[in-house]
């Protein structure tokens, strides 16, 4: 496709609507995913330090 113009790309023919909200779906979707394996980590390590420092606990 040849486009004349940022205008002409930005409306990508008429149908700037579900490519650039296709476009911005996506980018949200990977945005949260990201956030949720943070989160999902941080989790992890923090009940992975109460188990040894409770196994610590019980060993001494």
């Amino acid at each position: 496709m040849n486009w004349g113009s940022a205008g002409e790309f930005f409306a990508m023919g008429g149908y700037a609507f579900y490519v650039w909200g296709s476009f911005g779906v996506t980018a949200l979707f990977l945005l949260v995913e990201v956030i949720m394996v943070v989160h999902r980590k941080r989790t992890i390590v923090q009940r992975l330090g109460r188990r040894m420092r409770m196994q610590a606990e019980v060993k001494q």
